[in-house]
Order: C-alpha cells, then sequence, then structure tokens
C-alpha cells in the first residue's frame, strides 16, 4: 500500500490527492497543511473582505470532514522543515508541539507561493497588510472592523490590489492606488489597462503610476506612504500587493532543481530532478504552450491541473501536463479584463511579427435592452497568420471571460486567426450579434494584414 505524503493544502496539493483517491481507493494520503484551512479559494479573499461573500466557510472547495471522509489525512497546522529523501522523510513542526517526522512512499511539493515583500522601509509596523493566506484576510477583516480605518493606499496595480481598490470601496474607504509602472495591468496592453483605470476612477478610486514607493511611515499616529518623487500620502491602512513568488525553499533543502524566478523546475509529468519527489502550483515553473518554454506564472487554474497530473502520475500514470497559456480575467466594480495567450509586447520578445487588430463593438444586437461597449484586441503573427493571443474589456454581463475562453481554445487547437472566423459560435440578440466580437476583431485582423 503506497504511502502518499503532499506537503500544501492549498489547489495543486488538494487536487493531487483527490486524483489519488480516485484512482486508488487503497493509497494512504497524507496531507501537510501549515494553517488550518485545506483546500480554500485563495481567489475568493478579496470578496469576503468586501462583503460580497459573508462567511469565509464559503470559501472551501471541501470541508474538512468532506476531505476526511474521502480517506484524506490532514496534518493541520503542521508546517514541513526538512526533506530527508533517502529515509523518505519529512521533518515537520506542529502548532506548539515538538518536531517530528512522517515517511512516504512518494512525495509531493506544493507549497504555493508567497506574498513578495518589496524593497520599501516601514512594511513591518500596524496597518500594513499583506494578503494572501486566510489568515491575512481575518488579520485585514479584524483591522478594518476594529480600527474602522477611512483612507486607504493600495501599493501594486495587479489583479489582487485591484480587487483591493474594488472591495475597499465598497466598503466606504477612500482609496489611492500607486503603481511603479506606467499603467495598472502590466500584463496587459496599456490601451486596455487604461479601460479598467477609467473604471476605477469612476468609481472615486485616485490612481497613480510612475510613482515609486519608498518608504511607510508614521506620522502622528498615522500612516504615511511617502513616494520616490517627495509625495507624501496619509493612510489609515496600507495594502502591499506587489505580486507573489514561489514557495521554493523546502525543495531547496534537498538541491532540487529551482528555474524561473527561483521556482521548483519539473518536467511535463511534474516530476523534480529528485527520484519520488513531485511538485505542482504555485510553487513550481509552468511549460507555456505558445513560447513552448518554462515560465513562471502562478494561476489557479494551472495548479488545480498541476496538481491532478502530478497526483495521476504518482500512482504510476503517463499524464502530462499541456501547458499554460496565462488564461485569466479580473472584475473591478461593473469591468472585467480578460487575457489569454500573448500581445504584441511579449510575442515581439519571444521572436514573433505581433499584429495586433483592436475594435470596439456593442456586445449585442442595439435593438435588445443595455448593449454595453466591448474592446475586443486580437494578436497574430503577420508573417504565418498564426494567432496568439487576445484581450478583452467590457461590462461583467458582457461574457467577456466566455469569449476570451473561445480563443484560448483556438490557441491549444494551433487555429490561425482567419480559423476565427470560421468558427460557429452561438447567436441570440440578448447576448450577441450575428459576427461575435471576437469575430469582428479577428475580420479587422485579416483586413489590416491585407492592407499591410
Amino acid at each position: 500500500m503506497a504511502q502518499v505524503l503532499i506537503v500544501g493544502g492549498s489547489d495543486a496539493g488538494m487536487s493531487a490527492a483527490l486524483r489519488i483517491r480516485e484512482l486508488d481507493a487503497g493509497a494512504e494520503v497524507t496531507v501537510i497543511v501549515a494553517d488550518a484551512y485545506p483546500g480554500y479559494s485563495i481567489c475568493g479573499l478579496p470578496f469576503f473582505l468586501s462583503g460580497e461573500v459573508a462567511d469565509w466557510r464559503a470559501l472551501a472547495h471541501h470541508s474538512t470532514e468532506e476531505l476526511e471522509r474521502k480517506g484524506i489525512r490532514l496534518l493541520l497546522d503542521h508546517r514541513a522543515e526538512q526533506i530527508h529523501p533517502g529515509r523518505k522523510m519529512v521533518r515537520v513542526t506542529p502548532a506548539g508541539g515538538s518536531i517530528r517526522e512522517v515517511p512516504y512512499d512518494r512525495l509531493l511539493i506544493a507549497t504555493g507561493a508567497e506574498s513578495a515583500r518589496p524593497p520599501i522601509d516601514g512594511l513591518d509596523q500596524a496597518g500594513v497588510l499583506f494578503l494572501r493566506w486566510m489568515s491575512d484576510s481575518f488579520a485585514m477583516r479584524r483591522f478594518i472592523e476594529q480600527e474602522n480605518p477611512r483612507r486607504a493606499v493600495i501599493i501594486g496595480g495587479g489583479y489582487i490590489g485591484l480587487e483591493m481598490a474594488d472591495a475597499l470601496t465598497l466598503r466606504g474607504l477612500n482609496v489611492t492606488l500607486l503603481e511603479f509602472a506606467p499603467e495598472i495591468l502590466t500584463t496587459f496592453d496599456p490601451a486596455l489597462g487604461r479601460l479598467i483605470r477609467l473604471e476605477l476612477e469612476s468609481r472615486g478610486v485616485e490612481v497613480v503610476t510612475g510613482e515609486a514607493v519608498q518608504s511607510v511611515e508614521r506620522d502622528a499616529g498615522r500612516l504615511v506612504v511617502r513616494t520616490a518623487s517627495g509625495e507624501r500620502r496619509p493612510a489609515d491602512m496600507v495594502v502591499v500587493a506587489t505580486g507573489v513568488k514561489p514557495s521554493s525553499r523546502l525543495a531547496q533543502t534537498v538541491g532540487i532543481a529551482t528555474g524561473a524566478a527561483g521556482a521548483i523546475h519539473v518536467d511535463r509529468s511534474m516530476a523534480t530532478s529528485v527520484p519520488g519527489i513531485w511538485a505542482a502550483g504555485d510553487c513550481v515553473e509552468t511549460w507555456h504552450h505558445i513560447l513552448e518554454a518554462d515560465v513562471y506564472m502562478p494561476l489557479g487554474t494551472t495548479a488545480h491541473k498541476q496538481g491532478r497530473v502530478a497526483g495521476e502520475n504518482m500512482l504510476g500514470g503517463r499524464s502530462e501536463f499541456k501547458g499554460t497559456l496565462g488564461t485569466q480575467a479580473v472584475k473591478v466594480f461593473d469591468r472585467v479584463a480578460a487575457g489569454t495567450g500573448l500581445w504584441s509586447a511579449p510575442a515581439a520578445k519571444a521572436g514573433f511579427q505581433p499584429l495586433t487588430a483592436t475594435v470596439t463593438v456593442l456586445d449585442h444586437n442595439p435593438y435588445y435592452s443595455e448593449p454595453a461597449d466591448l474592446t475586443v484586441a486580437v494578436t497574430g503573427d503577420r508573417e504565418s497568420g498564426r494567432l496568439l493571443g487576445a484581450q478583452i474589456v467590457g461590462h461583467h454581463r458582457s461574457e467577456v471571460s466566455k469569449r476570451v475562453d473561445v480563443v484560448a481554445a483556438a490557441l491549444f487547437a494551433g487555429l490561425g486567426v482567419e480559423s476565427l472566423c470560421d468558427m460557429d459560435l452561438s447567436y441570440t440578440p440578448p447576448l450577441s450579434t450575428p459576427w461575435d466580437p471576437v469575430q469582428k476583431a479577428a475580420m479587422e485582423w485579416c483586413s489590416l494584414r491585407s492592407d499591410g
């Protein structure tokens, strides 16, 4: 009977554990969880903090009781400190307890990622908050309820920064968002990022770009965020949302190879460089379907898939992770931005000859109520006609994320831009137009290519 040990109880770890139980009811599956919240949706934390999700327990994909009924042994509040591959043991420290060792036949490292700490002075004082784990959300909610802050400064204009700007505004705070880059949403074409910026500003969020934060100080009991230009912005709370980095220290204790951004290097079966040890999720490199190279691109959807592949292969399977396109979406108030694949700048960097066509059209027939503008940018290789990616911004009722999924499917199928025009997409006047907006952008791309 195989003893399978998984370090990490979030998306990848729990997906692996559940897949193992599906395939082998006799396998002994133990999951070491650093906190008391296995299998929770970390992506849902901003919505818990906004009040849109009233009960944090609703964020659990599976309750602890459900997992245990499935035969998964949970070691909660245990932190893995050291792997001993020769003896097939992992040294762990329980909260408030003594060091112990847990045996394994096969091991999965699914330690996830941790908040990146930018080189800013003063991040350790009260009122400066990060958001990565359940405990972070409890600390932030407790601070809001007890301290009754009125003004918040958010450092970072990525997905979490935008979602927290939305969440804190909904809670009645005055919010300022500071981003070092020239525009928010740095994974998007700046023109589309500006559309989300306009949505933030229309809701009263002050957005400041191209401004580096130097320090967080305290003046007369109040926090002050000082920028490199000398600006001083008072705040009752500061949220640091400057991205994440892979939590790969445990793997490094046994010399497991690392790669991009210090993430664990794995092959397509999710095996590491040490026999008998696999890794998956936000702690590992990810194979990019278009670039055909390993990148660091932590996403919950990817973690679930990688965990499932790893779990199957730990039982002797031959599953393969097919790669990522970086497909993702973010909702900011009434707007959604979604993207997949490459836009022009990274495509050019990768050696393609990118051509991007951008159209702004109505999301459905104008004679039906409340049509809304939808901006669609399709990028393809000018020389070969190969589809490279798309980015879409529109109202949250405009099926933005599902429309970008059409492009993601086409990318996985290896289709060209012109093939988007031939796809048989659904139509009804309340939801679309006879030529779907994605197809209108593809037609514009073909026209630009012909003219060029």
